[in-house]
């Protein structure tokens, strides 16, 4: 089946994203047992990438680990000696895939309580989300329902973060799932397809910007680079990751010291052989939830994959 054509889903497909799913709803309650103030963030997502792998999967994108302001992009880099802070908003967004079949998750945990009530406001934006989607629901309607719930709690979705389509080897496949009511969307839910759904919210402006570091890419296109570094992260990301993003700290086999490392990739950037993703900011610069479910939608019945 060439990829990302899947009018129809086999029962082989379906429980390669039930598997998929199940994986990543187990890892991530791993994850909310092992995160804690004073844990490095390095070892946090080693260990969840880890548990991934122990389970049967293979990580669809680099655990990101966000904190307070920070909404998304955010992984370990090489030599990263930053850890969980006190008091803080942690948000872990976890990938698996099976055979290119992607299960996408994310939980908000607080270690202050100031932030419970945003928590609550964006995990119930989620849950009424999902009891509405079927086939057919235009998605503008989703974005509505998750912008009215947020806003009831006194809250801002962050309008430009949306949930996706996915599809094999494609993590955001061209559908958005928007967060606020998009009068412009004409898309609806359509059968045999699966969708995440990730509401954002915060206290701030309720946009993100993009930062000024990126730890994240993926492979835009081959290209014929000169420098042999060049060639073999190109050679190793197509391999292993066939699209899907990979983290800097990924190719610690290739260039283990980082700072070539970050030449080496920059060059990539700018000769259009990879995309970058910079580390994504509230605008404000107040704290961010995100909660994330990956829905199966079928003809007779919608799976949440990953509770």
């Amino acid at each position: 089946m060439p990829l990302g054509l899947e009018s129809m889903l086999t029962d082989e497909i379906i429980e390669k994203y039930l598997k998929a799913g199940k994986i990543a709803s187990k890892v991530r309650k791993y994850a909310l047992k092992m995160v804690k103030p004073g844990i490095r963030i390095y070892d946090l997502c080693e260990s969840i990438e880890k548990k991934i792998v122990e389970e049967g999967g293979l990580p669809a994108f680099p655990c990101n680990v966000s904190i307070n302001e920070i909404a998304a992009h955010y992984t370990a880099f090489l030599g990263d000696t930053s850890i969980i802070p006190d008091k803080s908003l942690v948000k872990v967004d976890i990938g698996v895939h099976i055979d290119g079949y992607i299960a996408d998750t994310a939980v908000t945990i607080s270690f202050n309580p100031k932030f419970e009530d945003l928590n609550i406001a964006v995990e119930t934006a989620l849950e009424r989300a999902l009891e509405f989607i079927r086939p057919g629901v235009k998605v503008s309607k989703i974005g509505e329902i998750i912008e009215n719930t947020i806003k009831a709690y006194g809250y801002k979705p962050i309008r430009n973060l949306s949930g996706h389509s996915i599809e094999r080897y494609n993590l955001h496949s061209g559908t958005s799932i928007p967060n606020v009511k998009d009068i412009f969307s004409l898309d609806r839910i359509k059968v045999n397809r699966v969708y995440a759904i990730e509401p954002f919210a915060t206290s701030g402006i309720g946009y993100v910007v993009g930062g000024k570091e990126t730890y994240i890419y993926s492979l835009k296109k081959e290209g014929k680079m000169k420098n042999e570094e060049s060639r073999r992260i190109i050679k190793e990301i197509k391999k292993k990751y066939n699209g899907l993003p990979f983290a800097e700290r990924w190719l610690k086999n290739i260039i283990s010291e980082r700072s070539k490392l970050i030449r080496v990739l920059k060059n990539l950037v700018k000769n259009k052989v990879l995309n970058c993703y910079p580390v994504l900011v509230e605008a404000s610069t107040n704290p961010v939830a995100q909660f994330e479910h990956t829905v199966l939608v079928l003809e007779k019945e919608v799976i949440i994959t990953t509770l």
